[in-house]
């Protein structure tokens, strides 16, 4: 399982899980649904309570990626593999995203 904080204007909305089987689960943390001012982080995760599953990379997220040559370059320098976009993602929309949305890898202790 490896998971990612999902920040949005740099403030941490929730969690992005991809699970051993290769599904994934995003959902808010509570202090994001607490506050009425916070938004969804997109229109495909409206605020909600309820987990969002699906068994691939949600399309927000997959839009996030690099595609073409750029994502050739990414892979071969980072040693990640060209399918495991989940790894692509925590590589590159830590710091360099279009729009508000960043993600962080979550370090097991």
């Amino acid at each position: 399982m490896r998971q990612a904080k999902i920040l949005y204007k740099d403030e941490d909305a929730g969690v992005l899980t991809q699970n051993d089987d290769g599904s994934f689960v995003f959902r808010y943390n509570a202090a994001w649904m607490a506050d009425s001012k916070k938004p969804g982080i997109c229109l495909g995760f409206p605020k909600s309570e309820k987990e969002y599953y699906s068994k691939f990379l949600f399309p927000f997220f997959y839009n996030m990626l690099p595609e073409g040559s750029n994502k050739q370059i990414v892979c071969k320098y980072n040693r990640i593999d060209k399918n495991d976009y989940f790894g692509l993602l925590l590589t590159t929309a830590k710091y360099d995203s279009i729009g508000a949305v960043r993600v962080i890898k979550i370090e097991k202790i």
